[in-house]
């Protein structure tokens, strides 16, 4: 059928592939008529092109008419509408509609056909479209012009790729809203986000998400075939990653021309664009590859149409009226609309076929069926709602009541959700947006626009919002966004290391070091890493000077082993060439180069060097001591122990001692103990921390074994640690315990004086237990790691309870013994030293014989005797373990059955300690190789050894010297007396004092 037109007007068809700028030309021939009109085939193409006559013309010469949204000046002189809201019945100078090809399609075909057919300018119609419509357009218009236009760029094909290697400014097309979100999903944890077009977004949204894509936030868009028109992007890569869709009512694979269309949204203006696959597919068709890069398709032979001269007389003969078909082979019947599936389905309907009778009614039923159905969810859901909306019309004047109204839009006020709720509501709300826009309707249509309009806004923001949380990385597209700006970026720093660029939190600046924010996305943690580069380099070298000009107070070091500045970690210790001089490794920082990072080991190594010297000056000064001889070789030792060396380690050199060097170590601090040689002032808490981190940077160490806690004067030997260590913390290994040298050194020396009252045999006493605060079974295997050994004695309790009150008692001072004196004997070369380390000597208590002397340091028991002059340094002691009565010594008995003797006196078994001759111990010691204390002089070799000793006289059954348990030697004939360290020496002596 050919349609004839008016004579006179000019009708051209502008026609090419996508970017040959036809909507810029339609647009310019409008704005030179009077007025003007152009049907667009998108909401928001229609918008946009709205906004930019607005922008030349003026807000009222130009009015915008869609579905959903009318803005109607009264000056209004040019329209920019939706195709199907096109006022047809207005006379304009200038009449366009824009992407005309759109007659073949299956939906909306027969609309756009219609236009073609009797859509006229009074001065000038022009048609934009694809080449395909050429025949068509060709057919059915008289007196057409065509104008081809070429596209400004090519557009090449570029095979297939994988998501994460797609170049930036890349289109993913996929043809559902799952498949969309699921590529989108995996887009952003690959590329950091992408924004999201469907068809089913409002056009704000939409805006909004391709707004996001233009401004570079995202360099990524996943979008179904809503991006074939209308959208102006700068893209530059199309890639497919499906090439089937569903049509609404058949699943069938996309034409050239479709796959073009969409294709050709690459390489706008100048810029050359390309298109692939991705994903599952592998490639396109080669013939269809051939087609899209020469813009050559098949030509259309046929559109779709559908009857516009409709008869309202009854409902059976509208839908007969609408399945009309043409005369014209080259019009085909439109395939069955939303609006005709939405007459059926209530013509169905009781209520509304019994109102449906006269021709007003039937003409309201149409109207009411052309109520778009946004949702599109394909169920009964938008019948229901149109038939109540019928029903409210129909009554004779009646529009819809508010009440109703209200409830309906109220229900879809609301924003939680997840996106799919969202979109729903936002579905349901354009739907009465269109509604508002039927003045005849309603009693306040002004109101109901402005409201639902408000509505639909604020959904759409929601909506553009939760996308873009779920889909988009906001940090990383903000940081890419900057970065390519190539400007400076702000960057702030907070107190606690915190650093924002941007405003975005991108990780902590702990010292020279960045430590990102943790991502799952490798390309997020490349837009983060770059940020902060370029972000921190100023801060950096900022830092670098203040730590130059810091004073060493704002540094330290930890068990770690690594060096602090103002409590952020700058560098590590390492083995030096000595204990006392350790060298420094600066952190590796992405942000140093050479000279940088010598500038930072420097200031690091004068700080350290700084530090030993003030911390162990008492042991540097040991190292710079200019002596030689015997003494600078035990300095140089003790340097290397950190201030504390076994004394059996240093034997030799203590036996070539002169007098002179004696008294330097004195003046020095060093005391040469019984069991240790150390300096006293290195066993202070602060000193004993740094000697601890130095010992484990020479043996290259991790970090630092756990320090005993301050104060304590004895712990747990653990075994795991080293001797070594406890050394250079200052505590010796003896035992179950590791015992402060300074203490284990009063404790031998009250142990030896103990053994002096007691004829060489020795319990624990609370005196004792004190000292390093331990238990009686603690204090026994201390006892047998210093060259002590137990023995179990059988005594007449009667005597034991006597020598305890003895005891107690007080008892005048007499003068020492030779034979005491003897046993007091001791080196020359400790005496010395010992008499330098303590300045007075005290009574351990009012009871002790005043002739007691302590071999070594002479000290009391702390809980009655003040600390010597030079040990009032050394870390407080810790409280005395209270003992149970069960463990006090003198109230304990091993064994619990009573036993007599001949005289049927009870006897007990008690348990003692003797010294071991050091000659059998093989010059043993305290500790693992040690040498233990000296020896006190015996009475001669040929004494008794062992249990017992000589048997003495009886002297009668009264005598208080009952015989000892165990069996006795036989003794010569010739030697009649009591070995001296025998327990029964001062039973002897007090029977001869009693006659």
């Amino acid at each position: 059928m050919q349609i004839s037109t008016r004579s006179g007007p000019r009708i051209i068809a502008i026609l090419g592939p996508t970017n040959t700028g036809k909507t810029h030309l339609a647009m310019e021939r409008m704005l030179a008529h009077t007025t003007g009109m152009i049907g667009f085939p998108l909401r928001l193409l229609a918008r946009e092109n709205y906004d930019r006559a607005v922008a030349k013309v003026g807000k009222g010469a130009v009015a915008l008419i869609t579905g959903e949204e009318r803005i109607l000046p009264k000056t209004a002189r040019y329209y920019l509408c939706t195709v199907e809201a096109m006022p047809l019945a207005k006379q304009v100078d200038f009449l366009g509609v824009d992407e005309i090809q759109m007659c073949a399609d299956p939906e909306r075909g027969h609309v756009f056909t219609d236009r073609l057919l009797h859509a006229r300018g009074r001065s000038e119609t022009m048609f934009m479209g694809a080449e395909t419509i050429r025949p068509v357009i060709r057919k059915l218009v008289d007196n057409v012009e065509f104008d081809t236009r070429a596209r400004f760029s090519t557009l090449t094909y570029n095979g297939a790729k994988k998501i994460q290697r797609l170049p930036a400014q890349s289109a993913i097309v996929t043809f559902s809203a799952q498949e969309v979100y699921a590529v989108a999903e995996l887009v952003r944890r690959q590329k950091g986000g992408a924004a999201v077009v469907l068809g089913a977004l409002s056009p704000r949204t939409r805006n909004a998400q391709v707004e996001m894509f233009q401004n570079g936030e995202v360099e990524h868009l996943i979008a179904t075939d809503a991006i074939g028109m209308g959208l102006n992007l700068d893209l530059d890569h199309v890639a497919f990653a499906a090439m089937h869709k569903y049509d609404g009512k058949f699943n069938r694979s996309l034409s050239a021309a479709e796959t073009a269309q969409i294709a050709g949204r690459a390489g706008r203006h100048m810029n050359n664009g390309s298109f692939g696959v991705t994903g599952n597919l592998s490639g396109i068709d080669p013939d269809i590859i051939e087609q899209i890069e020469s813009h050559e398709f098949e030509p259309l032979a046929k559109v779709f149409w559908r009857n516009s001269r409709l008869e309202f007389r009854t409902v059976d003969a509208l839908q007969k009226s609408l399945r009309r078909r043409s005369d014209d082979p080259t019009l085909i019947l439109a395939r069955e609309p939303v609006d005709e599936i939405m007459l059926e389905h209530l013509a169905q309907n009781e209520d509304v076929a019994r109102i449906a009778t006269a021709p007003d009614r039937v003409q309201l039923l149409w109207e009411v069926c052309q109520i778009p159905d946004f949702r599109n969810i394909h169920t009964d859901t938008h019948p229901r709602l149109l038939t109540s909306i019928y029903r409210y019309l129909a009554k004779p004047g009646s529009k819809l009541p508010i009440d109703w109204l209200g409830e309906q839009v109220l229900r879809l006020d609301r924003y939680d959700g997840d996106i799919d709720q969202l979109s729903s509501r936002l579905a349901g709300i354009r739907v009465w947006t269109y509604v508002s826009h039927k003045h005849h309707w309603l009693e306040d249509a002004n109101h109901w626009q402005e409201r639902t309009r408000a509505i639909e806004d604020k959904l759409s923001d929601v909506l553009h919002e939760r996308l873009t949380q779920r889909f988009v990385d906001r940090r990383t597209s903000v940081l890419l966004k900057s970065l390519k700006d190539k400007s400076e970026l702000m960057s702030t720093i907070t107190a606690n290391g915190e650093v924002q660029v941007e405003g975005e939190f991108v990780g902590r600046l702990e010292g020279f070091r960045f430590i990102a924010d943790e991502t799952d996305a490798a390309f997020e943690g490349k837009a983060i890493a770059s940020a902060a580069r370029r972000a921190l380099t100023g801060e950096i070298a900022q830092r670098v000077k203040q730590l130059e000009t810091d004073e060493d107070d704002k540094f330290s070091v930890n068990g770690q082993l690594d060096v602090l500045w103002s409590g952020a970690q700058v560098g590590a210790l390492k083995k030096g060439d000595t204990v006392l001089s350790p060298e420094i490794h600066v952190i590796d920082s992405e942000f140093f180069d050479g000279p940088t990072r010598e500038r930072v080991r420097t200031r690091l190594q004068n700080f350290i060097n700084s530090h030993i010297e003030t911390r162990l000056k008492m042991l540097t000064r040991l190292r710079d001591c200019q002596l030689s001889g015997p003494i600078r070789g035990l300095l140089f030792q003790l340097n290397e122990g950190l201030g504390c060396v076994p004394r059996s380690e240093l034997e030799s050199l203590v036996k070539d001692l002169s007098d002179e060097d004696r008294k330097a170590l004195a003046k020095l601090g060093v005391r040469l103990g019984v069991e240790t040689v150390h300096v006293l002032d290195a066993l202070k808490p602060d000193p004993v921390e740094l000697r601890g981190i130095l010992w484990a940077v020479a043996r290259e160490l991790d970090e630092l074994p756990e320090l005993p806690p301050a104060g304590r004067t004895s712990v747990p030997n653990d075994r795991a640690n080293s001797k070594g260590f406890y050394l250079a913390a200052g505590y010796m290994p003896v035992g179950p315990l590791a015992a402060r040298v300074d203490m284990l050194e009063r404790f031998a020396a009250l142990l030896r004086q103990k053994a002096r009252e007691n004829d060489g045999k020795v319990r624990p006493d609370p005196d004792l237990l004190s000292l390093l605060g331990c238990t009686v079974e603690q204090a026994e295997g201390v006892f047998t790691a210093l060259g002590w050994r137990a023995e179990v004695i059988k005594v007449k309790k009667s005597t034991l309870d006597a020598k305890e009150a003895d005891k107690k008692a007080p008892v005048p001072a007499k003068a020492e013994t030779a034979e005491t004196a003897k046993a007091d004997e001791k080196p020359a070369e400790i005496a010395e030293t010992e008499v330098a380390a303590v300045k007075a000597e005290t009574p351990v208590e009012a009871s002790a014989p005043a002739e007691a002397k302590v071999e070594e340091t002479t000290v009391a028991p702390e809980a009655s005797v003040p600390v010597a002059a030079d040990a009032k340094d050394a870390a407080p002691v810790a409280a005395p373990v209270a003992a149970k009565a069960e463990d006090t010594p003198e109230d304990t008995v091993d064994a619990t059955a009573v036993e007599t003797d001949a005289d049927g006196d009870e006897l007990v078994e008690v348990k003692f300690f003797v010294r071991v001759d050091r000659r059998k111990r093989g010059g043993g010691g305290a500790g693992r190789g040690q040498r233990g204390p000296r020896q006190e002089a015996r009475g001669g070799k040929d004494g008794p050894k062992g249990k017992g000793g000589n048997r003495p006289n009886r002297g009668g059954r009264g005598d208080r010297g009952g015989k000892p348990g165990g069996r006795s030697p036989a003794a010569p004939a010739k030697e009649n007396k009591i070995n001296e360290d025998s327990p029964f020496a001062k039973l002897k002596e007090m029977l001869e004092a009693k006659g």
